[in-house]
């Protein structure tokens, strides 16, 4: 089972979006993926029309102790969507008081990866989608992660984000036994504009290892798709964004083998 977390520091970067095609481009294939939906506004569950504030049980029960999390637990917290080999594990908008205590309980760091310890034969992918908040949720979606993927908006006001991303990965891992590796991928990239032409020129010159060779474009087509709840791949499987994110796909499976 591979776990990639999808994070960066800034909001509106494209993480949701990345999430959601790449675990339709898995599933199509035939890999069975769970997603997990780490940010209190739950934009990664309303997409698949489940409502955050209406939640029962969502992923804040797996921080209801810090602790050892039961494999009965997990199963229960479990969400089906309209693609049959992917399922959810939900957010609620709870998960925003989770800070405060945090303070209070040591060890809530570890809390998705002893979780994910019951589901590693059920699952060929897990994505995680984190919040844009250095947090305890955040730490949770690094410290459970193989791969971190971090989706970069091509305009100058969204490098200062990810600077402070490219930080928060080198203080995660000297605590880690492993380094992390990680891949930043340029997003919402417009050729007609000089703004990003020139921040994917910067991106090349500043992460020339890090950086993916696909660059995913502006595309009205995922939009589309949230509206209607379905995986962009689903709904326009030759649209630009589409192939961008499958080419990204290619090489992210060739770097893990």
């Amino acid at each position: 089972m591979q776990i990639w977390a999808i994070a960066n520091q800034k909001g509106g970067v494209g993480k949701t979006t990345t999430v959601v095609t790449l675990a339709g481009l898995l599933a199509e294939v035939g890999y069975k993926v769970l997603l997990i939906d780490l940010d209190p506004h739950g934009s990664l569950t309303s997409y698949f029309s489940y409502e955050p504030d209406e939640l029962d049980h969502s992923v804040y029960d797996l921080f209801q102790t810090a602790g050892d999390v039961t494999e009965n637990q997990v199963n229960s917290l479990l969400c089906s969507t309209n693609v049959e080999r992917i399922q959810l594990l939900p957010a609620s908008t709870a998960l925003a008081t989770l800070e405060r205590r945090a303070v209070e309980h040591e060890g809530m760091g570890l809390q998705v990866a002893r979780a994910l310890r019951h589901l590693k034969d059920r699952y060929d992918y897990v994505l995680i989608d984190s919040p844009p908040v250095l947090g305890v949720l955040m730490v949770n979606a690094l410290a459970a992660c193989h791969h971190l993927i971090v989706p970069a908006q091509t305009e100058f006001l969204a490098l200062k984000g990810l600077e402070r991303m490219i930080r928060t990965i080198s203080m995660i891992n000297r605590a880690r036994k492993k380094k992390l590796s990680y891949t930043i991928i340029p997003t919402f990239y417009d050729r007609r504009t000089q703004a990003s032409v020139s921040c994917l020129r910067e991106l090349h010159k500043l992460y020339p290892d890090e950086l993916a060779s696909a660059v995913i474009p502006v595309d009205t087509k995922f939009r589309n798709a949230s509206m209607k709840g379905v995986v962009p791949s689903a709904l326009d499987a030759g649209s630009r964004g589409v192939h961008a994110y499958a080419r990204l796909l290619r090489s992210l499976i060739e770097q893990r083998r």
